[in-house]
């Protein structure tokens, strides 16, 4: 059994009290049985336990250790900082080396705690594209912009804000956690809370993975520390702390919302990974096979993740072949144990939310194409199963998609409606017109993460680009989750980060720029104002001594 206790100031913390973690293929197979023995385990009943169902324990960290993590992170700051960004930056890729060496790990601990196999394999794929060359380099590019004018060096520096307190999902802690990286490149010092529900992965993660690296580079005791704790009382102790400077925080968008302002009103910075409602638009011109295979992505974990399609909009010219072909994919969708190769479904926490906004939508005029009902982990159908038979709606026009929750809203649950769309209902008749009304209706989406299209047409691509302003990430005729070398996995607009979301490099949103001007020593000058040599235009500010009066 693994056993990771809290991390501070690059100590193991003491514990009184561990948060077990049982394998959540057994949860599947006997609840009752496996809870039981959970609880015991939690309350000390039962101390040494060789179960093999229990993959390991994560210490829960008292209220004096979150602030001890927090002071630890404030002291290492100083120095961490002072490093230069090359010696930061060889840190990341030794870490993105650890990764790729740990994949099969890596994997087997996110199954362990519940993600089912193809979603473990694609989130450690996208934490290897992470740590890649192309990503590093984005980095070096972003850290410092150097150049020459008028006999100055000209400097715009990006400067660490300090302390960074990382508050990851529950669903997807593990992943979402490594986005700190970019606030230690930069010379943050970080602490990570592993929220109780599913600790054990990002604790593994930040105990076996950086951990050894930072050490191995001799960073400063404290650079990444490591707690896990009642999500309110932390949160209340970072925003009373003077020791931390910026939440990053994960979660739905009416509490991150809230926080965000909380955190604002106090000065403090918090970079917001909220809510998702990705859009995908299919043109007429459409490559129709590939383009099912991007919308099949909604099923990965059951929809219980924010990056994925929740809705698409399609051209009627090739609307009942893309639903032909779809359908036949996701009916190959079955529910399966995380361990299963091939399994891409997770238990539906929110069925109840699932029956309402898809009553909601048939009442008011949508139209049930496969799915609908709750499973077993056999795919055997059951009012009480545990999973949700991946379920697609056709919707008929923009009109009436926009008065629809399960289109407008985010869903967390495997439900896909398909919005068919023509230009004699749903625009002025024209081509131009219809595709204008699509991308003015994605506009229109209170979220904003990602948004992405399948488009022939170089003229439509590039008015797809250039109109729809809503979102963090556009993607064309690409894999709606997959990652882009060099370019962010998370941020966006609207509910999703807030009214200061963007596409979110954590190298820039845990960051401020500093401008630096630096010029070579001169004789005082009769003018008070000189200019720059005649190759260059650019004003010289510097202001000499006045000439003796």
């Amino acid at each position: 059994m693994k056993s990771y206790p809290s991390l501070i100031d690059g100590r193991d913390a003491d514990h009184s009290r561990w948060l077990h973690v049982i394998r959540a293929s057994a949860l599947l197979r006997d609840e009752i049985s496996a809870l039981k023995l959970k609880r015991s385990l939690d309350r000390g009943i039962i101390n040494d336990c060789d179960d093999e169902r229990v993959v390991g324990r994560v210490g829960l960290s008292s209220m004096e250790q979150v602030r001890d993590a927090a002071a630890a992170a404030k002291a290492a700051f100083s120095e961490w900082s002072n490093w230069s960004a090359e010696e930061r930056l060889a840190v990341a890729s030794a870490v993105g080396d650890r990764i790729r060496a740990r994949a099969d790990e890596f994997t087997e601990m996110l199954v362990a705690e519940g993600h089912p196999r193809q979603l473990a394999v694609w989130e450690v794929g996208s934490a290897v594209e992470m740590t890649s060359e192309a990503n590093l380099w984005r980095a070096r590019k972003q850290l410092a912009e150097v150049s020459t004018a008028g006999g100055r060096e000209l400097r715009l520096v990006r400067k660490p804000d300090g302390v960074v307190a990382v508050h990851p999902p529950h669903n997807a802690p593990a992943a979402n956690s490594l986005i700190a990286l970019g606030a230690l490149i930069v010379g943050n010092t970080v602490v990570v809370k592993a929220p109780r529900s599913a600790p054990l992965a990002t604790a593994w993660f930040w105990r076996e993975i950086v951990d050894p690296v930072l050490r191995e580079m001799k960073a400063p005791a404290g650079t990444a520390n490591v707690i896990c704790a009642a999500p309110n009382e932390v949160l209340d102790s970072w925003l009373e702390s003077d020791d931390i400077d910026d939440l990053m925080y994960f979660g739905d968008s009416i509490r991150g919302i809230e926080i965000g302002n909380r955190w604002h009103t106090r000065g403090k910075k918090a970079i917001l990974e909220l809510a998702g409602n990705d859009g995908v638009l299919v043109w007429s011109d459409a490559e129709i096979d590939l383009a099912v295979t991007a919308l099949s992505e909604c099923f990965y974990g059951s929809t219980q993740i924010c990056m994925v399609p929740k809705y698409v909009i399609v051209h009627e010219a090739i609307a009942d072949t893309l639903l032909d072909k779809l359908i036949q994919v996701v009916r190959r969708i079955r529910p399966g144990y995380p361990e299963d190769e091939g399994s891409l479904l997770s238990p539906v926490m929110k069925s109840l939310e699932f029956d309402s906004m898809l009553a909601g939508a048939m009442d008011a005029g949508a139209r049930l194409l496969c799915g609908g009902g709750r499973l077993e982990i056999d795919g055997t159908p059951s009012p009480t199963g545990y999973f949700i038979d991946p379920t697609v709606l056709r919707i008929e026009g923009l009109k009436l998609a926009d008065t629809l929750d399960v289109v407008r809203e985010e869903t967390f649950f495997p439900l896909l409606p398909i919005v068919v769309v023509g230009a004699d209902t749903d625009a002025d008749g024209t081509q131009q017109g219809l595709f204008e009304a699509c991308v003015d209706f994605m506009n229109a989406n209170r979220f904003g993460l990602r948004n992405s299209a399948w488009i022939r047409d170089p003229d439509l691509i590039e008015t797809f680009c250039r109109r729809l302003r809503n979102g963090g990430f556009l993607k064309i005729n690409d894999s709606h989750i997959s990652q882009a070398p060099g370019l962010p996995t998370h941020g966006g607009t609207g509910l999703t980060g807030g009214p200061f979301g963007e596409a979110h490099f954590p190298i820039l949103r845990t960051s401020h720029l500093q401008a630096i001007s630096i010029a070579s020593a001169v004789e005082p000058r009769e003018s008070v104002f000189v200019r720059l040599s005649t190759s260059e235009s650019t004003p010289d500010s510097r202001v000499s001594a006045p000439a003796n009066r």
